[in-house]
């Protein structure tokens, strides 16, 4: 279940944490000791407890459960001085101290019926046939970052379904955990990766619509 803090979605299934819509670059362990404090919160777990659960059967510095804290609170914004998320609890451990909710869309698909992405607080609405997420400014969905091609992969929406296909990126494109390798069907809040942008499917609901994003042009 991904859960929320602040401007942070932490996604344990598909390995990805983002900060405001964007998904951002964490180490496999530090993505564990995240993943291990959020789920001991609001309890204070101690760092002989963390260094075991991290590398059993491993001697490693002292340092090392820092360096991952401080790799932590980097992606996510945080601050030691003034802590939101991860507290240090001096000479014991550390605790996650942050109020959690379970993951939302910021938005829900208008009662007309239709699909679209959500990327942090934008909703693109899909059109009927190809959209194009890339790259290039005339895309459906333009993201500019050097980690997506210029027409990176496309959603294709006929008769009120949609299947995301790569268009043969150098990066890869990216259903939950896997890499998209052929046309594949689309799910109500499947996540999409593309480059450093977690974007949220959202098909057919049904339901009325509770808050309009920005849409595409």
């Amino acid at each position: 279940m991904s859960v929320h803090f602040g401007e942070c979605v932490f996604d344990p299934e598909a390995r990805v944490l983002t900060r405001g819509g964007a998904a951002v670059a964490l180490s496999p362990k530090a993505f564990q000791l995240l993943g291990i404090l959020i789920a001991g919160r609001p309890r204070a777990i101690t760092q002989a407890a963390l260094r075991d659960e991290l590398w059993p059967d491993t001697h490693v510095a002292r340092t090392s459960l820092a360096r991952l804290v401080t790799e932590i609170r980097q992606a996510t914004g945080d601050d030691a001085r003034a802590p939101r998320y991860v507290r240090n609890v001096h000479g014991y451990g550390y605790s996650f101290c942050a109020p959690v909710g379970d993951a939302a869309p910021a938005t829900e698909v208008a009662a007309d019926g239709g699909c679209a992405l959500v990327w942090g607080e934008r909703e693109i609405r899909l059109q009927e046939g190809e959209n194009v997420i890339g790259r290039a400014p005339e895309s459906r969905l333009s993201i500019d970052s050097p980690a997506v091609s210029r027409r990176h992969a496309r959603v294709f929406v006929t008769g009120g379904q949609a299947t995301i296909e790569d268009l043969g990126s150098k990066n890869g494109t990216f259903l939950g955990a896997q890499r998209v390798e052929r046309p594949t069907r689309l799910e109500d809040g499947a996540s999409v990766i593309v480059g450093p942008a977690l974007l949220l499917f959202r098909g057919r609901t049904g339901h009325d619509s509770t808050k309009t994003g920005s849409t595409a042009r």
